[in-house]
């Protein structure tokens, strides 16, 4: 474990939300840094390191003060299986009693299974994205001066291996979710995403948002209609049973 400083800047603090961790009342952080490069992604500045400047000791603080009030802490980004700061997240939130939920892309099977083989380590819930197909990652989803820019197989290889860890684990204490984003998610690459999950997965969709893209000309892109939406949740269901749009 490196020198770690939990005074530094290390993420963004959201100190309650409804909705991000399914069944509880919790808190986020979303720590900085990221190995993708989505063109919708909205938070830009804290994927590229240049925001978030809340610390890991104001995180604790605030999870010690509104213990019995709070049940559950989400842990995102970026990616959090990139950051240092994730294990002692974990660790911190378990002698305080809290739920964990981890949010990850699916890119780093190796760093989620040292996770869920470690019981002081092991999420109570994660939730793994799925962009879009797992083909399109290396040209439309890596950024163009990684290593793995234009390498198919390794993003298949990867996703796959997420998605069956992820599969291992009880179905009430897993999601996976998609944006619905018009050039990245149409009806052949729900068919290519269904088939990395399990037949039991809970497939959350949302509407993609043309605000902030981090490439501007997403900002251009109009999301689906709701007819449209619907039409491919409707589809995504004739595979998975559990999909649905969040």
């Amino acid at each position: 474990m490196p020198n770690l400083s939990f005074n530094e800047p290390a993420g963004v603090l959201v100190k309650t939300t409804l909705v991000d961790f399914p069944g509880r009342v919790a808190g986020s952080f979303f720590l900085k840094g990221c190995n993708l490069r989505c063109p919708y992604c909205y938070n830009t500045e804290l994927i590229t390191g240049n925001a978030g400047d809340d610390t890991i000791n104001e995180l604790f603080a605030h999870l010690e003060k509104r213990q019995g009030i709070l049940t559950g802490i989400v842990i995102s980004g970026g990616e959090p299986l990139l950051n240092p700061y994730t294990k002692e997240i974990i660790l911190k939130a378990k002698e305080l009693e809290y739920k964990v939920k981890l949010d990850t892309n699916g890119t780093l099977p190796e760093k989620l299974a040292e996770l869920l083989e470690d019981e002081s380590l092991r999420p109570d819930f994660v939730a793994m994205d799925i962009k879009t197909s797992p083909e399109r990652y290396a040209s439309e989803i890596c950024p163009n001066n990684s290593k793995h820019y234009g390498d198919t197989q390794y993003f298949v290889d990867k996703l796959s291996e997420a998605a069956k860890l992820v599969s291992s684990m009880p179905a009430a204490s897993r999601e996976f979710r998609t944006v619905l984003v018009p050039p990245l998610v149409k009806k052949a690459d729900i068919e290519k995403m269904a088939a990395l999950l399990p037949s039991d997965a809970s497939w959350q969709f949302a509407q993609f948002r043309n605000e902030n893209c981090l490439n501007p000309l997403y900002n251009k892109i109009p999301p689906y209609i709701d007819a449209e939406a619907n039409e491919l949740i409707a589809y995504a269901q004739t595979l998975i049973h559990g999909a649905t749009l969040r």
